[in-house]
């Protein structure tokens, strides 16, 4: 079955590698691409995603199994809405293990929706290991590496093995720090509106702003092409 529609997963075992903004940058990239998108937040104290973008995001919680249900409900619902989920570092293995336990990604597919983590990678082994992990606890995830380069160069790459014709590390470029001041103040949306409308961000910082989402939102599209192709690949071999 082609899918016609997403969850993006943002996640990490780590605390403070960006995933919040990464989660931030899809759910308006999918806005900007028109479609109707709705984020989940699974974090927790300040500078949350419901903060930064409430009009889309609403705030899960995986302490009960009545916020389980909820939640995975919601994801794996045929309603034709893109989903963004921001998994929070202290809710990390839980979500996978509640994935695992229900399959998921297995009825996730069956509803032709795509299952994607973009797991931002570290050197550290916490991080090493919980992606090895991934790879075999959700094996119907498509599991995708991403580089936040703010973090700076990607050296350990080698660690975070790829699998599949979709298969690609995922940047999202560096914005310099000068600039983080203005994105930091929630509520903050990328959207070309927002932005044109913000009487506080200078005219050089809204270029370079606007620069920034352009390089980052090609990144999507190109993410968005290779597992289009992978679909597609797997809908012919399965004929």
């Amino acid at each position: 079955m082609p899918f016609r529609h997403s969850v993006n997963i943002v996640a990490s075992p780590r605390p403070r590698v960006g995933k919040t903004l990464i989660a931030r940058l899809l759910t308006d990239f999918h806005a900007h691409e028109g479609r109707n998108v709705v984020a989940f937040d699974l974090n927790a104290g300040e500078g949350t995603l419901a903060q930064f973008l409430p009009q889309y995001t609403k705030v899960a919680d995986l302490s009960d199994i009545n916020g389980q249900m909820a939640l995975f409900d919601r994801l794996v619902a045929d309603d034709g809405v893109t989903k963004v989920v921001d998994l929070g570092n202290e809710a990390f293995e839980q979500f996978v293990a509640v994935a695992g336990r229900i399959g998921f990604a297995e009825e996730a597919r069956k509803r032709g929706i795509a299952p994607a983590m973009l797991f931002v990678i570290a050197p550290d082994r916490t991080s090493v290991e919980a992606y090895r992990g991934l790879r075999s606890r959700l094996p119907l995830v498509t599991l995708l590496p991403l580089h936040n380069e703010l973090l700076g160069h990607a050296q350990h790459r080698d660690k975070y093995p790829m699998r599949g014709t979709e298969a690609a590390m995922v940047h999202v470029p560096a914005l310099a720090l000068g600039l983080r001041r203005y994105i930091d103040q929630a509520p903050f949306s990328f959207s070309r509106a927002r932005l044109a409308a913000a009487t506080d961000i200078p005219l050089d910082v809204h270029l370079e702003l606007q620069r920034w989402l352009r390089k980052a939102y090609l990144e999507f599209r190109e993410l968005e092409l290779r597992l289009m192709l992978a679909d597609l690949q797997s809908s012919i071999r399965l004929r």
